[in-house]
């Protein structure tokens, strides 16, 4: 939509020239940015801790229906830090903006939802009252099991209701997999090393 201008690092050049690029770019606008099966809530990043399962839905339904209506004007607009704290009362642009950023950024947060994203390796120690936004004792979607990536300096995690799938394959890692439904160990099959990207 050429709302953000192409780095060196992209990796969509081969989606981009493929034949049926305009199919796989709208099939890709359509890709909610939360899913939710039976008791189990699918994001790319996390959730503050004032959000419900319901409110993610919700706020991932919103940003959806602002890429269907004018993706080039979200695109305009999406890329920023600010707001860093959730507030029920933010509207438009400032909503989406941190709706996205929560789904597909977040990574700490203090309890009453102020977010770094900046922050990237492992948690800050104490006393910083930044934590890993899953760790918040008063969690509003602790009734759901949480299905999270984009942390691979944290590795697997399979705690407090959350499961942690990034296990660094982009850094050499491993790529990882969890069968929902059993209660078996997750499957991490180790990656050939470093991705070359671009």
């Amino acid at each position: 939509h050429g709302a953000h201008r192409r780095r060196e690092s992209d990796t969509l050049d081969e989606v981009l020239a493929a034949p049926d690029r305009d199919a796989l770019l709208e099939w890709l606008l359509t890709r909610p940015l939360a899913h939710a099966e039976g008791p189990d809530l699918m994001v790319h990043a996390g959730l503050v801790p004032q959000w419900t399962v319901a409110l993610t839905l919700s706020l991932a339904l919103e940003v959806s229906g602002a890429l269907r209506r004018d993706p080039r004007a979200l695109f305009d607009h999406m890329y920023g830090n600010e707001p860093d704290r959730w507030h029920p009362l933010l509207a438009g642009m400032q909503r989406l903006r941190f709706a996205i950023n929560v789904l597909t950024r977040l990574r700490v947060c203090t309890a009453d939802g102020r977010v770094d994203f900046t922050m990237k390796g492992e948690p800050p120690p104490p006393p910083s009252p930044l934590r890993p936004w899953f760790t918040h004792a008063q969690r509003e979607s602790r009734e759901a099991r949480i299905i999270f990536g984009h942390w691979s300096a944290l590795g697997l995690v399979r705690d407090h209701g959350v499961i942690g799938l990034d296990t660094g394959c982009v850094w050499g890692g491993a790529l990882s997999a969890v069968d929902l439904d059993a209660e078996r160990a997750p499957v991490c099959v180790p990656c050939a090393g470093t991705q070359v990207i671009g």
